[in-house]
């Protein structure tokens, strides 16, 4: 009896968690199948995922984007706007999180308590202000709105690192001191090789959030030339005739490209930073 248990407990296990799988991923499915589906179709009262004709064409509909503009001119934008952010972000959160980790100055806890607080600080507060800025800058309708401010931290990811680097051993930087390297130099050779699952982490972070960002491309970019893929999407919906509902769902399943093969090729480094960061801090 206590062996028919030990061997049905793993298999209603694997059943349970196939089923979850399942309903987590139907979104995705009905998504998929949608984007070849016939408008009238799309929000049928039918349960059924499959289309009754495949309409193929709703990928080249979708793809000619609008007036000039092809959706290869959207992707672009945003592949420019998200490797830039990514970059910023991480190289300067890196920076900021070696100074809190291993140097003293006047007021660290302080600042580094600042910092964190700014995490449980709203966008919606600081929309406006950064706004007025950027206005009075002359960077609205271009893409330093949604740049620029990655190169100055990003508060998640200074934490992250932050417990990513303590966990390093003091006596390599004084090792290092000894041969003659200064605190650049420990910074470069030492710290950011032995952080690099968390600069992973912080990387791929980085660009699913940004790339699924609305709000930014919607508040600073009204040329056409300029719209990200998550802002062209919209494009898709006119409240005063009808809407191309399968262009924007196919364009949609696009989208989601980049973002999938980025989680395949480097969910290795998603893991080891997760939880290297949660057994070391």
């Amino acid at each position: 009896m206590t062996l028919t248990k030990t061997k049905l407990l793993p298999i209603a296990a694997q059943v349970l968690l196939f089923a979850f799988s399942i309903l987590m991923l139907y979104p995705v499915l009905w998504m998929v199948f949608s984007s070849f589906k016939d408008n009238s179709e799309i929000f049928a009262k039918s349960f059924s995922l499959f289309p009754t004709e495949w309409k193929f064409g709703n990928y080249a509909a979708g793809w000619k984007g609008f007036g000039s503009y092809t959706f290869a001119t959207f992707f672009k934008n945003s592949f420019i706007v998200v490797l830039i952010y990514t970059v910023g972000a991480v190289l300067s959160s890196a920076f900021i999180a070696y100074g809190f980790a291993r140097m003293e100055f006047a007021g660290k806890k302080f600042w580094f308590a600042c910092m964190i607080a700014t995490l449980m600080l709203p966008q919606e507060v600081i929309m406006v202000p950064q706004y007025i800025v950027f206005q009075w800058l002359g960077w609205v309708n271009t893409f330093l709105p949604l740049t620029v401010p990655s190169f100055f931290g990003i508060p998640f990811f200074i934490f992250m690192l932050v417990q990513f680097m303590r966990s390093i051993p003091a006596e390599l930087d004084n090792a290092a001191k000894i041969d003659g390297c200064n605190s650049f130099m420990i910074f470069y050779r030492i710290i950011l090789p032995l952080t690099l699952p968390g600069l992973m982490t912080a990387a791929i972070f980085a660009f699913y959030w940004h790339w699924q960002d609305f709000i930014g491309p919607l508040l600073y970019l009204s040329r056409p030339d300029l719209y990200t893929v998550s802002l062209a999407l919209k494009m898709f919906s006119d409240p005063d005739t009808s809407s191309n509902w399968g262009g924007m769902i196919a364009m949609s399943v696009l989208s989601l490209v980049p973002v999938i093969v980025i989680f395949f090729c480097f969910q290795r480094y998603i893991v080891e930073g997760i939880t290297a960061g949660g057994v070391k801090g």
